[in-house]
């Protein structure tokens, strides 16, 4: 059972280590004498992972439905820990470093830095890195093994993906060629209207990798708002808008042209999310004398879009806009974008199934007789899927109601633990309140509290499920 697993946790662990060379480079360049520790987390990481690849080296026809969801754990945890050793080396304590480090590769965007700008370039980098590295790896599971494991109902996709039970390895390849392009695509467009708007080649770079992989990591302790430019604004609004689809629906539209596609449903519904929340907050914005229209318009679309694409950049303390806007940005946060995209939170295509179920629920009310199909757009939705999403929310419900319990516990105020757990779990970065809030950090949280959110982090990227029923006695048996 293990040595597929092992084998395949083993390869990631070795792109980690080759990444670790490139910040190990940026110090060379500027001259740092701290290029060591990345070589040093390099060699450590290569040797892990050469050693898990090759010891368990063998070729993978087939994964079993077990096997899926201990590679899923195993990859992403173990992935994880080890990014945080460049983090430890130059001086960061542990519970921050790991903090960071899940932060990172979660594309979750939540700092314990408080002054990011006095940072090396190389740390700069790499949490960058980190988010570019798990924004592809989120979107190669949303799309390959969340459908074989089938979690929250993403067993529908299977459909427009074709079946992963057969030919596991084989369509893992295929799925990954597509999304890669399709990211590097996406990459270079962004760097280079970034670039083109006015901003540095290193800004540029970070900024790119955290966009692209709604991550949120900035260069600048303002994040965007550093920038002071509108039109770097509407660019990084634009990319994280397209990294918020799916990113292999650019891919199925140029090939097959079918705008009738679930993805293609999905895709609509979130545009008319997205233009709701907007155009209610810049109404909010512009009724209550904030901005003028022009700027209210600049601001809600921006905080909007970063929070709903679960990326957490911010161009302005949202909390200052009143308690009913910063209740809304909790909203705004477990709503998520589309399956398949590098976003986090719930995601667009579960709320689909939700809604469209209680139309019918009041329908069903008053015409108890008439029985009406579950559809999304011209694609029909199984039973088992609409009550595999209703168990999906339940979980997610119930995980972050412990999870705020268990960080009250441990002495943090309830709105700040909630909007902590809320954050976290849905991958967004900012809280509510003046430690986690869009102007603050992680690091007066206690380092009990770190660890739990490090782990809340994962878990919400995994889609909750995925990680707890490793832990039930029956998928031991």
């Amino acid at each position: 059972m293990w040595q597929p697993v092992l084998m395949i946790s083993g390869y990631f662990i070795s792109l980690l280590g080759v990444a670790m060379l490139i910040p190990a480079g940026v110090d060379v360049y500027y001259t740092n004498a701290n290029w060591s520790y990345f070589i040093t987390s390099s060699i450590i990481s290569l040797f892990i992972g050469v050693s898990l690849f090759l010891a368990n080296n063998n070729k993978i026809n087939h994964i079993s439905l077990q096997q899926g969801y201990l590679l899923t754990c195993c990859s992403w945890f173990s992935v994880a820990i080890l990014a945080a050793i460049p983090f430890v080396l130059y001086g960061t304590n542990i519970p921050d470093a790991v903090f960071e480090a899940f932060s990172g590769i979660s594309t979750t965007g939540a700092t314990i830095y408080k002054d990011v700008e006095k940072l090396p370039k190389a740390i700069l980098l790499w949490r960058a890195i980190l988010h570019g590295l798990g924004g592809v790896g989120i979107v190669i599971f949303a799309i390959a093994l969340l459908p074989f494991l089938g979690i929250g109902g993403m067993q529908v996709f299977q459909r427009e993906n074709s079946d992963v039970n057969e030919k596991f390895m084989p369509k893992i390849s295929y799925i990954a060629k597509r999304i890669i392009w399709v990211y590097l695509i996406l990459m270079m467009g962004c760097m280079l209207a970034l670039k083109l708007a006015g901003m540095g080649w290193f800004d540029t770079i970070c900024q790119t990798l955290s966009t692209i992989a709604t991550g949120g990591f900035s260069t600048k302790n303002k994040s965007i708002a550093a920038f002071n430019s509108s039109l770097i604004e509407w660019v990084i609004i634009c990319f994280m808008f397209l990294a918020a689809l799916p990113l292999t629906f650019y891919h199925s539209l140029l090939a097959t042209k079918n705008i009738h596609s679930l993805r293609s449903s999905q895709v609509a519904a979130f545009i008319k999310v997205l233009c709701v929340y907007i155009g209610g907050l810049t109404i909010w914005l512009w009724w209550n004398n904030i901005y003028d229209f022009t700027t209210s318009l600049r601001m809600a679309a921006f905080n909007v879009v970063s929070i709903v694409t679960s990326t957490g950049f911010v161009t302005a303390d949202y909390l200052n806009w009143g308690i009913f806007a910063g209740a809304l940005f909790l909203i705004f946060a477990l709503t998520g974008g589309c399956t398949g995209s590098t976003s986090g939170s719930v995601k667009i295509f579960r709320w689909q199934v939700v809604w469209i179920q209680i139309k019918r629920t009041f329908v069903s009310i008053l015409e108890p007789n008439r029985m009406l199909p579950l559809k999304i757009g011209q694609s029909n939705i199984s039973w088992d899927v609409a009550y595999s999403i209703l168990i999906f929310l339940a979980v997610y419900s119930v995980s972050i109601t412990v999870l705020t319990l268990i960080v009250s516990v441990c002495g943090v105020d309830f709105v700040t633990a909630f909007s902590a757990v809320i954050a976290c779990i849905t991958n967004s970065g900012p809280g509510i309140g003046n430690i986690v809030g869009p102007t603050g950090t992680y690091s007066d949280l206690s380092d009990v509290v770190k660890y739990i959110l490090a782990i809340t982090m994962i878990v919400g990227r995994l889609e909750v499920m995925t990680v707890l029923v490793v832990f039930t006695k029956n998928f031991w048996k």
